[in-house]
């Protein structure tokens, strides 16, 4: 064998919704339970099964059997014989907090620092759980919304012309990001709250009528306001909202999150690839643990201009989302009825995911048909076409 059916792991966030992925799977959610990730990988906290000829066994153990094999000689170097990539299905129904990644070496300093205290790497007041970076592309499944990077300067300076803010604007006097920010997260509770009460005031007769539009950050806000005024303290990650790029992707496009850069998901169902990592610094939006140093310490506080990712198209039936990460590399294949997808590049494992139709592998005088939902895991080295009868659409993850 050298094409192995995989079964993820879900992850039922409260965040998520309580359909896409269910219907994906072909699962009966009668207790309507969140559905919020699929997880396709090895990551500790979600390890996916794969069928072999000796029965079920965790991918990490298929791989340690014979690393270089699997995963290819170069990957298998280069990622100290571990699969260097998480791949997930995302469903967002409520937004998620405010965050950003470390770089590779931030992390590895971060982790090794950490680790000589008695924090346990599964403790909630940890930062760093691992010593790995974490950028991640995603592309939309659905029409997708979310907070990427700081605004312009001048953007920025309007929005300190709302009553709420009006008094940050001697923190940006000087036009520096990292400076208001800062303000912004040493605030002391009180503050935030005296700040906030105003916008809340004016936001929330316009959220009960619903005369908020999702292009406005005061949609957000107010939902925001909602989901996260704990005992009557409001949440300072609603201005991050006003301070970061509100962006609606539409769906077959996509966009990539660099370290340092922050984001947050706020509403719709992605395909998401990103390195191996669970490392976040989360600055708002959240009940989770907030480290306002490492934070600061480890944000771009340069002015973003949002990137939408179209796909470059390789062949007539495959589409790839490049991005700078050495980690992984995204592709959407489409099979229209009699259109074969060939195996171009097989020096490195490879993880695909069927999202409609039913398609047949073929490889090694061998066959495998793989239906809607169902995933599988490719070993280096495999020579491999896939067809359909009808139509077929599948994503996949690979080492580029």
């Amino acid at each position: 064998m050298s094409i192995y059916k995989l079964k993820g792991v879900v992850q039922h966030y409260a965040w998520g919704g309580t359909k896409f992925i269910p219907n994906l799977l072909n699962v009966i959610n009668k207790e309507q339970a969140p559905f919020a990730e699929l997880w396709m990988g090895t990551h500790i906290k979600g390890i996916s099964k794969v069928e072999t000829v000796d029965g079920e066994i965790e991918l990490t153990d298929l791989i340690k059997k014979a690393p270089a094999n699997k995963l290819g000689k170069k990957a298998a170097a280069d990622f100290n014989n571990k699969l260097p990539f998480l791949f997930k299905v995302l469903d967002v129904n409520s937004m998620l907090s405010i965050q950003s990644h470390p770089t590779k070496k931030a992390a590895e300093i971060g982790f090794a620092k950490e680790s000589k205290t008695d924090i346990a790497v599964t403790a909630p007041n940890r930062t760093y759980r691992d010593d790995n970076h974490k950028p991640e592309v995603m592309v939309a499944l659905t029409n997708f919304w979310l907070l990427h990077g700081f605004k312009s300067i001048e953007a920025i300076q309007e929005v300190l012309e709302i009553p709420a803010f009006a008094s940050l604007k001697t923190a940006f006097a000087e036009n520096s990001i990292f400076q208001l920010y800062k303000t912004i997260m040493e605030m002391p509770q009180t503050e935030v709250d005296k700040l906030l009460a105003p916008l809340w005031k004016r936001l929330k007769p316009l959220h009960e009528k619903k005369e908020l539009a999702k292009a406005s950050a005061d949609y957000w806000a107010a939902q925001a306001f909602v989901d996260y005024t704990i005992d009557g303290h409001f949440d300072r990650g609603i201005f991050s909202i006003y301070l970061f790029n509100l962006v609606n992707i539409k769906k077959g496009d996509g966009i990539f999150q660099a370290a340092g850069i922050p984001h947050a998901y706020l509403e719709g169902v992605n395909m998401e690839l990103m390195a191996n990592s669970d490392n976040v610094f989360r600055g708002g939006l959240t009940q989770k643990h907030i480290d306002v140093p490492e934070l600061l310490a480890h944000l771009v506080f340069d002015s973003v201009t949002p990137a939408i990712l179209q796909g470059t198209t390789i062949s007539d039936v495959e589409k790839v989302f490049k991005t700078p990460a050495p980690d992984f590399e995204l592709s959407q294949i489409v099979l229209a009825k009699n259109k074969e997808y060939r195996s171009t590049q097989t020096s490195s494992a490879e993880t695909l995911i069927v999202m409609d139709g039913t398609v047949v592998a073929n490889f090694n005088g061998k066959k495998l048909a793989f239906s809607k939902g169902e995933s599988f895991f490719v070993e280096a080295n495999t020579n491999y076409t896939l067809s359909t009868k009808g139509t077929g659409q599948l994503f996949k993850a690979k080492v580029p």
